[in-house]
């Protein structure tokens, strides 16, 4: 990693083409970012709101949203590969292709939304297996059954968004994203705390939050798509079109892997909330809260990552790779600046992140210790998330799904395992459990393997198409 980053300041480029990529990447970038973040901040509105309804609610939620971001964030990767195929598309100049591929895709985002939607259903008996207070499994059960609902409408929000940001329009994303977040709140504090005459649903109320948001999303990014002069162009919707299994099996080949690949990232982290759950509320509770805050720094990688997908798709489809590969290492730099800047915040400020979402003191302490585990794989996080997405602006994503399978199912999970649970039956293990300490330590296993495998897989693939 170290060599591209030395070429890419000491000799691939003039201090000037760096500040002209650099603005580049930003203005694609920035409004991703900030749509993003209004994303996750209506995660961090569902954990604070159900946090302070009770450490209960919390735990539901948090049990309920482990399968909601297993089966969205794999959803959100199977519809992916609309992003590289529209930026080829726009890079050669061929925009007359471009509806084509989004309608296709839209067929298929709508089937493999209802397929996830069966399974979300199927998923949440899981809950009857684990060692749950009847309250707390009645929550988490009737949370994933409702927001399993929103799957298929997600979905199609996903290939629109794709869409957008592949032809430049990530500004409309932002303000609709924004929109969204001021509805999440006001309908979470209408129904989880009952008021202004509503009924008092507790975390249940975020479920329905959610159903709404997301259906919110879809309707109003459709309305600017119709509205906007920038979509004329590339208009998808100027006919019915009825499936091209053809394209669509071209589409899923692309993008199955990267569903994968989603998978294998957010299924770790999700197993994880289900074991801890063995240990109580407040194992639980401070899981949710470390994940939800670092999920929040992560989206400046992610959106970073998201825009250089675009760039990069965009410089191989005008038939120039060595743009392509010196825009790569650029967002890889970024990612790495940014990284080493939140993880010195995280450490510094624990303590004070914790108490922003529970007045717990138990639930404090020990979110606080997540959090200086969360710091140490700012760097690696990063590294893996903008490389993953440069290496799809190639077209490429067989090799980052076995680099993923094998950095969390292989390394990742079995660690967490040997330490956080501890089983009587391994030779080797803790004198005790470690928990949730004994989980995150293992991400940060899993997260490195990861990372460092994506950037040799960079290296080999931008050297290969010069």
């Amino acid at each position: 990693m170290i060599s591209p980053l030395k070429n890419l300041f000491h000799h691939s480029a003039s201090r000037w083409r760096l500040q002209v990529e650099l603005r580049g990447l930003w203005q694609l970038a920035w409004p991703i970012l900030v749509g993003q973040l209004a994303n996750v901040g209506m995660a961090v509105v569902d954990v604070a709101m159900a946090g302070h309804a009770s450490a209960q609610d919390l735990a539901g939620v948090s049990l309920g949203v482990s399968i909601w971001n297993m089966l969205m964030i794999t959803l959100m990767g199977v519809v992916m590969s609309v992003n590289p195929m529209v930026a080829h598309q726009v890079g050669a100049s061929d925009l007359a292709g471009v509806p084509q591929v989004v309608r296709q895709a839209l067929w298929k985002a709508l089937g493999v939304g209802l397929i996830a939607m069966l399974l979300a259903n199927a998923a949440a008996r899981l809950f009857d297996h684990l060692p749950l207070e009847p309250y707390v499994h009645g929550l988490a059960h009737d949370f994933v059954l409702i927001t399993s609902l929103a799957l298929p409408l997600f979905a199609c929000y996903r290939v629109l968004y794709g869409y957008s940001t592949s032809i430049n329009q990530t500004k409309p994303l932002m303000v609709i994203a924004l929109l969204s977040l001021c509805l999440n709140i006001v309908v979470n504090s209408l129904l989880v705390f009952g008021k202004l005459g509503f009924p008092r649903l507790g975390g249940l109320g975020c479920a329905w939050a959610t159903l709404a948001t997301v259906t919110f999303n879809l309707l109003a990014l459709l309305w600017w798509m119709h509205r906007a002069e920038a979509y004329r162009a590339t208009w998808p919707f100027s006919h019915f079109e009825p499936p091209h299994w053809a394209q669509i099996k071209s589409l899923l080949k692309l993008g199955l892997p990267i569903g994968i690949t989603y998978f294998a990232e957010s299924s770790a982290f999700s197993l994880i909330a289900l074991l801890i759950a063995k240990f109580g509320s407040t194992q639980m509770a401070a899981h949710q809260i470390a994940l939800n805050f670092t999920s929040l720094t992560f989206m400046v990688p992610l959106s970073v990552g998201l825009a250089l997908l675009t760039r990069v798709g965009q410089s191989l489809g005008a038939g120039d790779p060595v743009l392509a590969r010196y825009q790569a290492w650029v967002g890889v730099a970024v990612g790495l600046v940014f990284a080493t800047l939140s993880a010195t915040l995280i450490a510094l400020l624990a303590p004070t992140i914790a108490s922003a979402y529970t007045s717990d003191a138990a639930v404090i302490t020990l979110t606080a210790q997540l959090l200086l585990l969360a710091a140490i794989f700012q760097l690696s996080d990063a590294t893996q998330v903008i490389t993953s997405c440069a290496i799809r602006g190639y077209k490429v994503t067989r090799s980052p799904m076995v680099i993923h399978l094998t950095a969390f199912w292989v390394f990742a999970l079995p660690l967490g395992y040997t330490l956080g649970i501890a089983p009587e039956w391994l030779p080797f293990k803790p004198a005790e459990p470690m928990a949730a300490r004994g989980l995150w330590i293992a991400l940060i296993l899993g997260l490195t393997i990861a990372a460092l495998g994506l950037v040799g897989l960079l290296r080999r693939v931008a050297r290969s198409r010069l």
